[in-house]
């Protein structure tokens, strides 16, 4: 390709400017679309997978082998070690931020005459300050120097008729078959949006699920790492170090169903409006390349008269296809990257999702991949839309082309 054949397809593809327009404005429109349904796609991506991990998931969470499958039923049979060379391993993990440990337990909760079950997590308050940053909390966070402080989720602390500063009382079975009891006081409540399980959720810190349960260590160590990006490398250093058959690790990813299936099921529905994109831009262009063939019929019988080759012919056609989808998707990404910026600035305002009980506002994040995604639609499509005509071109009898406009 030649810098001559480039100047003949531009100067050829502007002659009919309205035609031009309208296949540049199909273009850009599709591309507009894309990024901005696929950026917001993105961004519920993004913002499902960060507020799971800052909310208390962790990027990372290490746990004795079987204790997702049975630790709950028995969770005094898969205690972790408390310290020791394992931990030393995750502190020394690239990219490791924090680890947090954390102890899994369930009894009933008193306060006056009401009486409920609850599912607890007791936490190390300073890690989990760092690992829950934006978990919703109303009052005073867990403390150290405050061990009968409890966090109860904000459905709990309605049922139970609580407010901060309020005594309530902890029962647990103990793992030879008796019970035990503490008091502790209200600091405060919090919420995950998840109702079903702020309606049932108990934190406190580690010394007084210990102290309740009569047991050292904990079920859990949960790593945070500097960033997200970085979670299959750190999986990856803390496999090779840790026995695979004391110690199960999970990653954010396997960690998170929710975030699993709406992957799965948006990205279908995205791949879906893509390709009728790619169909419809196809059949455009295709139609307005029919088209100046149809007019150009003559002029291409004079050429292939004169000895230009049939290759060349198609070539040019193809050229302008290529030149089609440059144009508009590049004018295409410039006014999609604009407008997502504006409506990321103003927002989307979202309704409460199912099981969550308040809204939030979206936005649109346009990422790399996006981009590249965008300039595949405008430029294959359109350069595929111009081979048919092309090739029609490139094969029309010199006899009848040259009668063609007599």
């Amino acid at each position: 390709m030649s810098l001559l054949q480039l100047n003949l397809a531009a100067r050829d593809l502007f002659r009919n400017r309205a035609r031009t327009l309208i296949s540049l404005s199909a273009i850009a429109f599709a591309v507009v679309a894309l990024l901005l349904a696929g950026g917001f796609i993105e961004w519920i991506f993004w913002a499902i997978r960060e507020s799971s991990i800052q909310t208390g998931l962790g990027h990372v969470q290490v746990s004795r082998v079987g204790f997702r499958e049975s630790g709950f039923a028995d969770p005094h049979r898969y205690l972790l070690p408390d310290g020791g060379t394992a931990r030393a391993v995750l502190m020394g993990a690239p990219n490791v931020e924090v680890v947090g440990e954390r102890l899994a337990l369930s009894g009933l909760i008193s306060s006056g005459e009401t009486t409920l079950a609850f599912t607890g997590d007791a936490v190390d308050p300073a890690a989990e300050r760092i690992l829950s940053k934006d978990l919703r909390v109303d009052g005073d966070y867990l403390d150290d120097l405050d061990p009968r402080g409890v966090l109860l989720g904000r459905g709990l602390a309605k049922a139970l008729g609580t407010v901060r500063a309020d005594t309530v009382t902890l029962l647990v079975n103990l793992p030879g078959g008796g019970v035990n009891a503490v008091e502790a006081h209200l600091r405060g409540t919090f919420s995950t949006q998840i109702k079903a399980y702020d309606d049932s959720a108990v934190r406190m810190p580690l010394t007084l699920a210990r102290e309740l349960l009569r047991v050292k260590g904990s079920h859990l160590w949960v790593v945070g790492l500097d960033a997200t990006e970085r979670t299959g490398e750190t999986i990856a250093y803390l496999r090779a170090r840790l026995p695979a058959e004391r110690f199960e690790l999970k990653s954010w990813f396997d960690l998170s169903d929710f975030y699993q299936k709406s992957v799965a099921l948006l990205s279908r529905q995205l791949a879906l409006i893509t390709f009728l994109m790619g169909v419809i831009i196809v059949l455009g262009i295709s139609n307005s390349m029919t088209m100046s063939v149809l007019e150009r019929t003559g002029e291409i019988g004079t050429m292939l008269a004169m000895g230009t080759r049939a290759e060349s012919v198609l070539r040019q056609f193809v050229l302008q296809g290529l030149l089609l989808g440059l144009i508009g998707g590049f004018v295409g990404l410039t006014i999609g990257f604009a407008l997502a910026q504006l409506i990321s600035h103003v927002g989307i305002p979202m309704p409460p999702p199912p099981g969550r009980d308040s809204g939030y506002s979206a936005g649109i994040l346009v990422t790399p991949r996006l981009i590249l995604w965008g300039a595949i639609l405008a430029v294959v499509p359109a350069t595929v839309a111009s081979l048919y005509p092309a090739w029609k071109a490139s094969r029309l009898p010199i006899v009848d082309a040259l009668r063609h406009n007599r």
